[in-house]
């Protein structure tokens, strides 16, 4: 069995580490979904651009990342492992069927445990000064197309907001389209920061990107320009 993980390789010495928990839209062979092929093309299968961007971004820094290398679909990282969530029998109105008969232990297992005992060994064995949470979002969801979502990038945190605080005003002054806890609250969405960075007292950036714009190599390289350097900035402001 692979890992459910991918890293990528840097110098931990940095004092960084980016983490993409929606990076893949892999679905091992053994796995069934019953869902349309073009399905796992789509936001509700993956965070579009971030695995390209994050590794943009760390060879600008030289920073290690893990990034997560299953679908959100088979299991999704970001949730609590009592979430009834974190194997979706639906996601933005598509119905998942190969998940609906499913027990959840089976994927948590397999899947969610060792990704985060992955993060936590890597955490232990070199404690970074800040985490990276590196995620996409779709500009309109399928359920509720009225809904246009206009940030370009979204700062997520739940209770520790120190990373968030400094991230803000910078990415404002740049000229921005930034969402304070938009297009969705991390007091709501943010089980691996929760799990990985407040409760080890680590500061985190939750950084969600609009997914239209890291479609393609371009914008993949226009918002690495952006992100490195306030990645850079937001760490040594915190000491």
């Amino acid at each position: 069995m692979s890992d459910p993980w991918r890293d990528i390789a840097g110098d931990p010495a940095t004092g960084l580490l980016l983490i993409g928990d929606h990076a893949s839209n892999h679905v091992p062979e053994d796995l069934v979904l019953g869902i349309p092929a073009e399905l796992l093309e789509q936001h509700v299968a993956i965070d579009i651009g971030v695995a390209p961007l994050a590794e943009a971004i760390c060879a600008k820094l030289g920073c290690p990342a893990i990034l997560g290398a299953v679908s959100r679909l088979v299991a999704d990282f970001n949730r609590e492992e009592t979430a009834p969530g974190l194997v979706p029998i639906s996601s933005d109105g598509h119905p998942i069927p190969g998940n609906i008969a499913r027990e959840p232990a089976e994927r948590i297992d397999r899947f969610w445990r060792p990704y985060h005992d992955h993060i936590a060994a890597r955490i232990a064995a070199a404690r970074p000064r800040l985490l990276i949470s590196l995620h996409s979002f779709t500009p309109r969801l399928s359920l509720a197309p009225e809904q246009h979502r206009p940030w370009q990038i979204g700062i997520l945190y739940n209770i520790d907001a120190r990373a968030a605080r400094i991230a803000l005003p910078l990415l404002k002054a740049a000229g921005v389209v930034a969402g304070d806890n938009q297009p969705y609250s991390g007091q709501v969405l943010n089980a691996t920061m929760n799990r990985h960075g407040e409760a080890n007292g680590i500061p985190y950036l939750g950084i969600e990107v609009r997914q239209d714009l890291i479609g393609d190599a371009a914008g993949v390289e226009r918002w690495a320009q952006v992100l490195a350097p306030l990645i850079r900035q937001v760490a040594a402001e915190l000491g």
